[in-house]
């Protein structure tokens, strides 16, 4: 049984840790400082740790989930311990090159899902270093699959993907909570409100994919002259949402962006 290792079982490594588990072909053992915390993990069949020594040395495959400026630091602590492995960052800003130079004799994967991978509809996107196999390649694809739609990019487009898919969860979230509050002005209890609002957006999002009809057809096909749905498509474009959620993207592209360079700078140091 391959065994996977998750270093930083936090939200994103326990969501993955009960993922693995749950396909029943991996042997899974994660680490955190704090153990009282994910003790849940340990009665599913998860073997916890607060060594991240003794999960890199147990594991064919390590994924990286702590925040990203304590990344390089964690993966030089364990270098030693990953040679010929899969080495999986999954945190924000952190290079390929960057994780190369940490750790030269690991194969590097980066990697950015979001927090929906709790329900195993996470998108992740992911770039190869240069030393993986084909084979390394279908592993490693397989097991993204397990937590949702993947989908391997060139690795310039991280930040923005990191901005669009990685927050994309908040801004969705955002408007759900948004749609309810519209829900309570007008009159509707709270749970219809939160409910009806939750699965418009998880059902407009399943006939965009599962019809690939365009957004604007979409709207178009609700559209009626002087109806219901003109009158509130009208006051949204007044509001210009569309311009702020392309600026909400855009300045967390950004911040990326400048982490990434703070980060690089460090590791010079």
């Amino acid at each position: 049984m391959v065994g996977i290792g998750i270093i930083g079982a936090g939200q994103i490594g326990s969501a993955i840790a009960r993922i693995l588990v749950e396909a029943g072909r991996f042997h899974v053992m994660a680490s955190r400082r704090n153990l009282s915390s994910i003790r849940e993990l340990e009665k599913i069949g998860v073997k916890i740790t607060t060594s991240n020594i003794e999960v890199a040395s147990n594991s064919d495959i390590v994924f990286i989930c702590v925040k990203p400026y304590k990344v390089i630091q964690v993966v030089r602590e364990i270098s030693s311990h990953l040679d010929g492995k899969i080495l999986i960052s999954v945190a924000a800003a952190i290079s390929i090159r960057q994780l190369s130079e940490a750790a030269p004799k690991a194969k590097i994967v980066r990697a950015m899902p979001n927090i929906a991978l709790m329900v195993k509809t996470s998108f992740t996107a992911y770039t190869f270093g240069p030393n993986l196999t084909d084979e390394d390649k279908q592993f490693v694809r397989e097991i993204f699959s397990l937590m949702g739609e993947c989908m391997e990019i060139d690795e310039e487009y991280m930040d923005a993907i990191t901005a669009l898919s990685g927050s994309g969860p908040a801004y969705v979230a955002t408007l759900i909570e948004a749609m309810a509050y519209a829900g309570l002005k007008v009159g509707l209890p709270r749970e219809l409100s939160y409910r009806s609002a939750a699965y418009t957006v998880y059902g407009s999002a399943k006939l965009f994919l599962e019809t690939g009809l365009h957004p604007s057809m979409i709207k178009e096909m609700v559209l009626t002259p002087a109806g219901v749905t003109i009158e509130g498509i009208f006051y949204l474009e007044e509001s210009g949402i569309r311009t702020a959620v392309m600026k909400a993207v855009e300045a967390a592209t950004k911040r990326a962006k400048e982490i990434s360079n703070e980060l690089n700078k460090k590791s010079l140091e």
